[in-house]
């Protein structure tokens, strides 16, 4: 154990001398209350910690006693549900014991010690295991059931296994490894926060991550194990995309890494997500959400290591074999604290006083997702989607934290202000939005959803693109001057926009939308479109086209329920072909 005093003192960062027999990102504890802090940056024998929580009232000569270890994340049953923060200590249970205000030095260990577990063991006395071995599991809540796993870098023969109660800290399993050693074996481990969690061997992502969300699923759909930023402008609607993602994406888990610019956007969650009915498993919402919170008025070191705490846990579900995603809402917030500091440890600075490693920072981030098949012999496969929002100054996406983030990430899902400002959401740019999975999940939603799924949406893609086109034409000489079959490409569009893309995140019905039925709704645009043809080639007027009143019904089909929808769907189908008929038999004017 190195011990070193203090030399300088500088907002969240402390530099110790003395620390020569120190590493690089080992945690240490800071003055008499025993801060807790990382060691940064190191220069002979002087280390840069950085302090996880506030510094006020340490100085010159203060102890720094390095505790040998990396920051490191306790991984067992009891995460799920659970609140913390950046570095794992468990809000409610630090209210609970000093109330809104916390105070300095405290230090409540992230998984409760004292609750004991049902453990239902899967190996036997005899059984030669390795690391990521199921051993048993236990059931946190009705949704999650927790595998037990040897530890990655543990392997041996089974000496001893229990089935029973038992704490997360009492021994369930012991293994003899092949020099003799008897290893024992709890429900909890640990693992550094800064190395990534092995596995054997990353696949390519081919199914998708079902969102329910429509502008995403259909035309700028994410990968299970692939990587998406949402950038935009204040107001533009980042948050609630964000806990739509959480809400409803058919994933095993959620880790929900918040940095708002307010706390009241991580109490919006906190309230909101224990309320919401799982669709997937009709439990609550956080019994398979785990939530890490960092608001902007908390201490800057600890948003820096929350990224790392977030997914860090991800990997540890995906190595039981589950869908995880990861959301963190926004990187932004993280590239402050880097540069802040950066500053601090006067780093020749990047672009904007951001630090020079600015992108490989976020690229060890998102590297770390994916699809993999897990180490352990039963080759189970996990998948681990990393998502996260990005708040550009002024909405200038050119800044340097979104540029970063989109040589990285596959998916752009980018945010406009003035969709927001026409109260368009969720306000996705279908111009300048894109993604790198379409070709890749083709397949599958051909094979899962409809054979004319791939067609359907690049048809609608095109026509949202002509519209565009066409705009510029209207601005310069006027409607008038338009064909009819260009004003009905218009006419198409708009609904296109306002009757599939446009979603109430508040609507029961409407907030999600499973995949048939979004391919059926875009059916009926293309079913009012192709009979909207016809009718124009039998000299039909395009005003009483746009003016058919089943129109109404196909603007109002979003938000059938999705128990009803076929039938429904079937009746507003015969409609269009009634209503167009009628206007052909009338002929002329339709009038």
């Amino acid at each position: 154990m190195t011990e070193g005093r203090i030399v300088k003192v500088s907002g969240p960062l402390v530099i110790a001398e003395g620390m020569r027999d120190a590493n690089m990102f080992d945690v240490v504890r800071v003055g008499k209350d025993r801060l807790i802090g990382e060691i940064i940056e190191m220069h002979g024998d002087r280390a840069s910690v950085q302090v996880y929580v506030e510094t006020a009232g340490i100085g010159r000569a203060d102890a720094v006693v390095s505790t040998g270890a990396p920051l490191s994340v306790e991984l067992g049953p009891g995460l799920i549900g659970g609140i913390y923060d950046g570095i794992e200590r468990p809000l409610v249970e630090m209210m609970k014991l000093q109330g809104p205000n916390l105070l300095k030095g405290t230090d409540v260990p992230a998984l409760d010690r004292n609750k004991k577990w049902k453990f239902i063991p899967t190996a036997k006395v005899g059984d030669v295991l390795s690391g990521g071995d199921i051993i048993g599991y236990v059931d946190e809540n009705e949704v999650i059931k927790h595998k037990i796993m040897v530890p990655p870098k543990m392997s041996g023969t089974v000496e001893k296994i229990e089935s029973g109660e038992f704490t997360v800290e009492q021994t369930v399993a012991e293994l003899k490894d092949k020099k003799g050693s008897i290893k024992k074996l709890s429900l909890m481990q640990k693992w550094p926060v800064r190395i990534a969690r092995p596995y054997a061997q990353k696949l390519p992502p081919l199914e998708p991550m079902i969102t329910g969300q429509r502008t995403v699923d259909s035309l700028f759909p994410i990968a299970k194990g692939g990587t998406a930023c949402v950038p935009g402008p204040f107001g533009s609607g980042k948050t609630v995309v964000q806990h739509q993602l959480a809400k409803w994406s058919d994933v095993d888990l959620v880790v929900y890494i918040g940095w708002g610019e307010r706390g009241n956007e991580m109490t919006d969650v906190l309230k909101e997500f224990p309320e919401i009915t799982d669709p997937r498993t009709g439990e609550s919402l956080m019994k398979r959400t785990v939530l890490i919170a960092n608001t902007s008025d908390m201490p800057v070191a600890a948003r820096e290591a929350s990224i790392y705490t977030g997914i860090t846990i991800a990997e540890y579900y995906r190595d039981m074999g589950y869908s995880v995603a990861v959301i963190a809402d926004s990187t932004s917030r993280w590239a402050e604290a880097l540069r802040e500091m950066s500053g601090r440890l006067e780093e020749m600075p990047g672009e904007e006083g951001y630090p020079a490693y600015l992108t490989s920072r976020l690229a060890q981030f998102y590297e770390r997702a994916g699809k993999v098949v897990c180490i352990g012999s039963d080759k189970r496969q996990g998948a681990l989607s990393a998502i996260g929002a990005v708040s550009p100054q002024g909405g200038d996406i050119s800044e340097p934290v979104t540029q970063a983030t989109l040589r990285i990430v596959k998916v752009f899902w980018g945010l406009d202000s003035q969709l927001a400002y026409r109260r368009h959401f969720p306000a996705i740019n279908w111009l300048n939005s894109y993604s790198l999975y379409k070709e890749r999940l083709e397949n599958w939603f051909s094979e899962n959803v409809s054979h004319n799924w791939t067609e359907q949406i690049a048809e609608a893609s095109r026509i949202l693109q002509e519209e565009n086109d066409l705009d510029e034409v209207v601005k310069l000489v006027g409607m008038d001057a338009l064909s009819p079959e260009d004003r009905l490409t218009l006419e198409v569009a708009r609904s296109i926009r306002e009757d599939f893309l446009q979603q109430d995140a508040f609507d029961r019905d409407d907030a999600y939308t499973p995949l048939k039925q979004q391919n059926a709704l875009l059916g009926l645009i293309f079913r009012f479109r192709d009979d909207a043809l016809k009718a124009i080639s039998k000299n039909v007027d395009i005003e009483a086209i746009a003016d058919m009143k089943v129109r109404e019904k196909i603007a109002r089909a979003k938000s059938i329920a999705e128990d009803k929808y076929e039938e429904e769907y079937k009746e507003i189908a015969k409609e269009i072909d009634t209503e167009t008929e009628q206007l052909i038999k009338q002929g002329g004017s339709g009038r």
